[in-house]
């Protein structure tokens, strides 16, 4: 009995096989392996525009021009532009480029609210390592010097503007 259950399902297992390999086969791509091919064709016969080159040395110009604009539009001190002007912008816009900038905008701020926030951070009641590391060796005077600066931004904007 077990030999004819045995040749049974043998048979119904090979009938099985030989009916999906007649209909395409599950692991011949049936529908899906025509579809595939029809695709591949359709690709093949499509005509793909040619990108077109970039000119590497313009945009580096206009980059170069950019930059140069940036800076040239009021004068800053260097221990701004060394300290400040990575994370809050050449102008303190917080944007540089036309992308924003890791550090929020400080143009328009007041000079009290400015240095409040710089003695905030030196002492470490605001945290940021990065603030901190800037401003730990810098003097009160110093941070003053970087409030009053920073808070004249907005002034000097606003006559270059007009």
């Amino acid at each position: 009995m077990k030999n004819i259950i045995a040749i049974a399902s043998t048979v119904i297992v090979i009938g099985l096989i030989l009916y999906v390999f007649s209909q395409g086969g599950a692991y011949h791509g049936g529908e899906a392996g025509r579809i595939i091919e029809d695709l591949k064709v359709a690709q093949q016969n499509a005509k793909i525009a040619p990108i077109e080159e970039k000119n590497i040395e313009q945009e580096k110009l206009q980059a170069l021009r950019d930059k140069a604009g940036n800076t040239a539009m009021f004068e800053v001190s260097n221990a701004y532009k060394s300290k400040c002007s990575s994370c809050h912008g050449v102008d303190g816009s917080g944007t540089q480029n036309g992308k924003k900038l890791m550090g929020p905008a400080l143009m328009g701020q007041s000079e009290e609210t400015l240095y409040k926030t710089l003695i905030d951070f030196k002492d470490g009641r605001k945290e940021n390592l990065i603030m901190k590391g800037l401003l730990l060796n810098l003097s009160e005077e110093e941070l003053r010097n970087f409030a009053k600066e920073i808070s004249q931004f907005k002034a000097k904007r606003d006559a270059l503007n007009q």
